[in-house]
């Protein structure tokens, strides 16, 4: 079990490695638009070409190598990884750099899929789910120490040292994977008709809906993170970098915050309340500035609120249909990204006609439009529930009249 252990380990530190080439172009979004001649709202969209490269391609990848011997895979997916690396570094232009971050998505996201099935198949059968939350552990990892770390190097050096260093590295985790992964099996495709029948189902379409614009509103304003605590905040160099390893930070607590109060107060209050206070904490956002003792706490409670969401909306998810769990969870994965690409493209546009500081204010939107179509739903969840009880004392003979139901 030991030999099992640190194999696993080993995948959770890869995929902090892809999840750093993921989330890191935010941290230094400012630095890479200056390197290549654009705009910061040009350079945003970076991440809307990410995101829309992960949704729509990893699905499609995953289908078409369903069958495809997991270690085999683990080392393609990685390579193709390593190939949009080194396009990051040497082509030319900012035309190339779109088309490797599209080549980085789709690695990552085969990667990171790949590696959650894998780690489940070298865990016992009562470790499973703790297999893949270390691997999960691993990528948003990049988050707290990826970004920042990113920052710092990028500030002191050149952006591009951070993805050498993701190169190099990549390529020592591909000779150890082929070296200690053994071979796995793949799985029967899931047919795509059916993961979409899913969305057919109302309180499916509305739930994923939250997620979309719950994400939409969070990536409008992360994507331009730095160069908004820079020109909006007042914030210096180094208090961007501290603001950014706390965000990380706060992050992984508000992942925990949101797992326990959704055990202890349920799905719907968890929900609303941590959106509504995500929502509150862009506002306030927008309207300080120049003191790092205000802002910096304002990031904390951002991060945390909004990262409680997340888990909390897993289960919600899967609770909506437990059959179909891994189809759930899939179709969140691609409202995600998709909200990402949406909130990044939105916030460039915002940036580009308006002003870095109203970005605040749209992603404060979105986010209150996601809290509301939650308390509606599951408000009408309540009274749809309601109803089906006193039907059914109705049906029993208790008595209660019809107009009643």
């Amino acid at each position: 079990m030991k030999q099992q252990v640190w194999k696993i380990y080993m995948l959770a530190l890869v995929s902090f490695l892809v999840g750093t080439s993921e989330f890191i172009i935010a941290g230094i979004l400012d630095k890479v638009a200056e390197d290549a001649g654009v705009s910061v709202s040009a350079a945003g969209q970076l991440i809307t070409v990410f995101s829309l490269a992960y949704a729509i391609g990893t699905p499609i990848v995953m289908a078409a190598t369903a069958k495809m011997d997991r270690r085999k895979l683990l080392l393609y997916s990685l390579g193709f990884f390593i190939v949009g690396n080194a396009a990051t570094l040497l082509l030319p232009g900012f035309g190339f750099l779109m088309v490797s971050r599209a080549m980085l998505a789709i690695g990552t996201g085969a990667f990171v899929v790949t590696a959650l099935t894998v780690a489940s198949k070298l865990a016992p059968a009562d470790r499973q789910a703790g297999a893949i939350a270390t691997v999960i552990t691993g990528f948003s990892t990049a988050l707290i120490v990826g970004v920042p770390v990113g920052r710092v190097v990028a500030a002191a050096y050149d952006w591009k040292m951070t993805f050498w260093g993701i190169g190099i590295l990549s390529l020592l985790a591909m000779f150890a994977i082929a070296k200690t992964i053994p071979q796995t099996e793949g799985d029967e495709p899931i047919p795509l008709g059916r993961q979409i029948a899913m969305l057919k189902q109302p309180k499916i379409a509305i739930a994923l809906g939250v997620t979309f614009f719950w994400i939409m509103g969070y990536s409008v304003v992360y994507t331009y993170i730095s160069p908004f605590l820079l020109d909006v905040s007042g914030l210096s160099e180094s208090e961007v970098s501290i603001g950014l390893f706390a965000f990380g930070l706060a992050s992984l607590v508000g992942s925990k915050i949101g797992g326990f109060s959704t055990d202890r107060f349920g799905v719907a209050r968890t929900l609303v309340i941590g959106m509504s206070v995500h929502a509150l904490s862009l506002v306030l956002l927008s309207t300080v500035s120049g003191s790092a003792a205000v802002v910096l706490p304002l990031l904390i409670v951002w991060s945390l609120s909004a990262w409680s969401s997340g888990p909390t909306q897993q289960f919600n998810l899967i609770s909506l249909a437990p059959a179909a769990s891994g189809i759930m969870l899939s179709l969140n994965t691609s409202a995600v990204q998709f909200g990402m690409a949406a909130g990044a493209g939105i916030g460039g546009v915002v940036a580009e006609g308006s002003s870095l500081s109203a970005i605040a204010w749209i992603g404060a939107a979105g986010v209150a439009v996601a809290a509301a179509a939650a308390a509606a739903s599951f408000g009408g969840a309540r009274i749809a529930s309601r109803r089906r009880e006193r039907a059914k004392l109705y049906s029993d003979g208790g008595g209660i009249p019809e107009a009643e139901l």
